[in-house]
């Protein structure tokens, strides 16, 4: 009875993959990404007017920014009206839950956060929130 011998292949050295290094990578990375998430929604530096209100929606909501400068920010992209308004209306028809947040610079005057209220209300969005910041007591 003669045996036969198996000749090694490439193949037969790789026959386990460790997925402990993978698993650390996307530990890693969604550790990362929960801290990173809630600092990039308030990046744009304005400064919002005092006032005691209520508390914000903590998900499924989307925000409009207007800038010291005046700029329009939908989320943090910065658009013109005409773009934040077939922003709102396409928003609206695919998700209708959705809050809106207006933050405001206290710098703007009254006039131009009305004015972007309007086109809001445009968009079909009639509740929208106003951002402030708490008042110093």
């Amino acid at each position: 009875m003669a045996r036969r011998r198996k000749q090694r292949s490439q193949l037969d050295a790789i026959d386990q993959i460790n997925v402990t290094p993978l698993l650390d990578l996307t530990f890693l990375l969604l550790i990362v990404f929960m801290i990173t998430m809630p600092l990039m929604e308030y990046g744009t530096q304005i400064s919002p007017p005092e006032m005691n209100s209520g508390k914000l929606p903590e998900d499924n909501f989307k925000s409009v920014t207007l800038t010291k400068d005046g700029t329009i920010m939908f989320d943090r992209d910065a658009v013109t009206r005409e773009e934040l308004l077939e922003l709102l209306a396409r928003l609206k028809s695919e998700a209708p839950e959705t809050s809106l947040l207006l933050r405001a610079d206290g710098e703007r005057s009254y006039n131009d956060v009305i004015e972007l209220m309007a086109l809001i209300r445009r968009g079909g969005f009639d509740d929208v929130t106003l951002v402030t910041q708490p008042e110093e007591k």
